[in-house]
């Protein structure tokens, strides 16, 4: 599965982006469906999984009630809502797919990853 994230860009805190994450070539693999993201310095973390479904999602404590995943089959792509930005989500965020249900944080259980879109949120 290729994947191609995009929709980063630069934002005012308090602001909203939507990034959408695309497979191209074949439908998603069955596990799910994460963003990721990592700020210079850091280590990449995990901030939100949905199930091939749609019916489960899970969410980091640091983006739960701002950030919304979902999937559009159909469509091949999901989707992260980011409302009420904050300067401290500005990182790189990374969309991967599980081939297999794993565990929904874990990033050594997505074998598919994107390239990477850049979200700056400025203060």
């Amino acid at each position: 599965v290729q994947l191609q994230a995009f929709g980063g860009g630069l934002a005012q805190a308090g602001a909203y982006l939507r990034l959408s994450c695309a497979a191209s070539g074949q439908t998603f693999s069955a596990g799910f469906m994460g963003w990721f993201r990592q700020s210079p310095g850091e280590e990449r973390e995990f901030v939100a999984a949905i199930s091939w479904s749609g019916g489960s999602t899970y969410y980091a404590d640091s983006v739960k009630g701002r950030f919304t995943i979902s999937r559009d089959n159909a469509k091949n792509t999901v989707y992260l809502q980011m409302n009420s930005l904050k300067p401290e989500d500005t990182a790189v965020y990374y969309c991967a797919n599980q081939r297999y249900s794993g565990v929904y944080y874990s990033e050594d259980d997505y074998e598919y990853w994107g390239q990477g879109t850049q979200v700056t949120v400025s203060s």
